[in-house]
């Protein structure tokens, strides 16, 4: 005999899981911005040459904000879809490109590594298009709180290609914040 859960106790499952994924998802991503010292006052990162496309330094802190409770919430829909077939293979491929996503921070900023930064946002992008496809399988609407994360994922690696482009010296600068005083 099976059971069949009522809408409420269906709401119910969702809202548990998100209470609980959402906000390690948003911790998870600053931890990895904080560890990696990204942003605009990162003097390295403030050395370098800046592409026509690249926003407002403001813009990275909300939009990855938003970018990770949608993804905490495709998360949980997914979590709470029990019995779902494919959904073991689903949440590996969403742990994947999490992983993916919170390596390119420190990668970039921390390591210097532009290139490797780009190969890893290209795989990331790869991952969370097949992430997707394996949500709308199981949850069609979670597939689509994560594809404004795709794009934006996109649009990321074009800035970081750019990036790479206009500082091919990058990994090598040593722009480490540090002023020289001379007395004469």
């Amino acid at each position: 005999m099976q059971f069949l859960a009522s809408p409420a106790q269906l709401r119910a499952s969702l809202l548990r899981w998100s209470l609980f994924i959402v906000p390690v998802i948003v911790a998870l991503g600053f931890l990895s911005g904080m560890a990696a010292g990204s942003g605009p006052d990162n003097p390295w990162f403030a050395g370098l040459a800046k592409p026509a496309i690249y926003p407002p330094p403001v813009t990275f802190p909300i939009v990855w904000s938003v970018l990770y409770v949608l993804m905490g919430v495709a998360l949980a829909m997914v979590l709470s879809a029990r019995g779902a077939a494919g959904r073991s293979v689903a949440f590996i491929a969403f742990i994947v490109q999490l992983l993916l996503n919170l390596a390119w921070s420190p990668i970039f900023f921390a390591l210097h590594q532009v290139g490797v930064a780009l190969g890893v946002i290209v795989a990331l992008a790869l991952v969370l298009a097949l992430t997707i496809a394996l949500f709308a399988r199981i949850r069609p609407l979670a597939a689509w709180l994560l594809a404004p994360c795709l794009v934006w994922v996109c649009f990321a690696g074009v800035l970081n290609w750019q990036f790479a482009r206009l500082n091919p010296d990058a990994a090598t600068r040593s722009d480490s914040g540090a002023s020289v005083r001379m007395e004469l």
